[in-house]
Parts: C-alpha cells; structure tokens; sequence
C-alpha cells in the first residue's frame, strides 16, 4: 500500500465483518486510525455480540499497529450514538476525517405483507443512522477547516479533506421483490449523499455514495426460486469485499476531494458510474380524461420497466 491516509481519522460502521471490515481494514493499512462501530447484530437486527468490534479492532491492531483502531460496541440507530462515536474519535485520535455509514439490517417481506415495525427498523438502522452520524461529524469537519486542523499529513497545510462515503445498493436504484423497506431507506440514503454534498461542498466536505456488488451476508442468505436468482447468488460469491474497499479507499483520498455528490457502483474489477434521475422527456399536458392516454402515446416509449437489480447485474463480474 501507498499510505495514503496518513494522521487521518475514520468511522466505518458495520466494521465488524463483510463490507465494512474489508473498508476499516484498507483505511488502516494507508495510515488512518479507525473507529470499528459494529454492536455485532444478527443481519436482521436482532441481538448482539459485541466481541465482533472487538476482535475485529484487535485484528487490526495486530496487523497495523497498535493504537491503529478501537471498537465501539453500541447499536448505532439513535439519535445521541452519533455524537458519541464522534466524541470517541476526537477523544482517540485528535479528529475526524472520514465517514463510511455501511451498517444495514434486512428484514424481507412483499409490501402487503410486510410488518411496520419492521419498516421502522430498517429505516432507522439504515438510514437515519447515517444522517444522525453525518450530523455530529460535519460539524466537527467544518470546525477542523477553521481551525486548520492541517493538510495531508496534519503539519499545517490548508485543511481541505472531510470525506463522507454512503453504501447503498442498486436494490435502493431498481428496485426489488420483497425489499420495500430496504429499498426505501437506500434510496433515501442516495438523496441524503446528494443533500451533504450540497450542504458541505463550501467547506470542501465531499459525500458520495457506493452501490457494492460483493459477498455478504445477504448473498450467502439469498434463498434462490428459479435458475436465474441460482445463477446470480454463483456470481455473486465469486466476489470479494476488498474491491469495494479500494473504491471507498480512494474516494477518501487526497485525489478524492474533486469528486461529490457521485453514486458509483463496484463489482469485482469493474466501476460503475450511475447516472441520476433527471427528465428524459417532456409533453404539454391537457385534460384529465386525455392526459393518461397522451402520456402513454408521448412518454410511453421511454418507460422505465420493472427489471429488479438481481436481473440487471445477473452477469459475469470482472474478478
């Protein structure tokens, strides 16, 4: 590795395994120290464990370190977390430079069968954790510009970092069966990456979004119900999280500061850039009784279909 995060400060959470662990794992190795958020929940969001963090952190002190990273035990889906994952990195490590919101919980159903505390769960571990995180650490980003926290290496350079990476999924882009809650709160996740990029690029604070094609705990839990979905959940477990942590990686480094706002896709060796949803077509409208069918006969042609993420990227990755 190039070291190229050197004297920077990261929280990634979901760190324990998966995704966010190959994420933590790649900062530590470029020079950050990293706070490993994880209360090692179930995939559903039930119970906890908190050696996940713990072993993960130690891991990583063994392997870059000592002081490199430390665990944090607590679920993240409150309001107050935020700030107290915060206060750890300033405590810890004199700052913070770096916000991966990776953790997410699934809890599957078909809409009209779906149980509304469950939507609540989803909605609040997978999305407004990551507002409630990105709220407390802004405010600390902003403050470190105006005090000149420092340059690439903290030796008095003007401060021009503040980096903040959201995992989404292409589930939030397309859609899918049986995931309304999830699908919901990613998409929702995209439009709080667009409003922070926004919000921040004054003080040079970027926000990007990553759509992640790996093995994870959702592969390994998809229960295939035709040859197509047997096909995908093969692909899928052809390809490692470590790819995703170089894009998240490099997002966050130096040469990342010119790229905001952004909704990248990565499978195995291949990045995608999405495009985002702007008009593609346009009709003046008339009467009620007429518009469905003018809509049809003008718009109709560029519709976009119900094609679900698993059909979309049911391909050969480049691993």
């Amino acid at each position: 590795m190039s070291g190229l995060l050197p004297g920077r400060v990261a929280i990634v959470t979901g760190a324990g395994r998966g995704i966010g662990r190959a994420i933590a794992e790649s900062l530590v190795t470029e020079g950050a120290k990293v706070i490993v958020a994880d209360n090692g929940t179930s995939i559903a969001g039930d119970g906890g464990d908190p050696e996940v963090a713990r072993t993960a952190a130690k891991e990583l002190n063994d392997k870059a370190g000592a002081g490199s990273a430390v665990a944090f035990t607590e679920s993240i889906a409150s309001p107050g977390v935020g700030k107290q994952l915060v206060d750890l990195a300033v405590k810890t490590f004199g700052g913070i430079d770096i916000v991966v919101n990776n953790a997410a919980i699934l809890r599957d159903a078909l809409v009209f069968r779906s149980d509304p505390a469950d939507w609540d769960a989803v909605i609040r571990t997978n999305l407004s954790s990551a507002f409630y995180l990105i709220n407390a650490a802004s405010r600390v980003m902003r403050d470190q510009g105006k005090s000149g926290r420092g340059g690439q290496d903290n030796k008095g350079d003007a401060y021009d970092w503040g980096r903040i990476v959201n995992i989404v999924s292409s589930a939030g882009l397309y859609g899918n069966l049986g995931q309304a809650a999830y699908a919901s709160a990613k998409a929702g996740l995209f439009g709080l990456t667009r409003a922070t990029a926004m919000d921040l690029a004054e003080a040079q604070i970027t926000a990007n979004a990553v759509a992640p094609f790996a093995r994870t705990r959702v592969t390994d839990m998809i229960q295939p119900a035709d040859e197509a979905q047997k096909t995908y959940k093969e692909r899928a477990l052809k390809i490692g999280a470590h790819d995703v942590a170089n894009l998240v990686t490099a997002l966050c480094s130096p040469d990342g500061k010119a790229i905001t706002g952004q909704l990248l896709g990565v499978r195995g060796r291949e990045v995608f850039l999405f495009g985002q949803p702007r008009p593609v077509a346009r009709l003046e409208a008339g009467a009620p009784e007429t518009l469905a069918q003018d809509v049809l006969d003008k718009l109709g042609g560029q519709f976009t279909d119900l094609t679900t993420d698993l059909e979309a990227f049911n391909t050969d990755p480049l691993v």
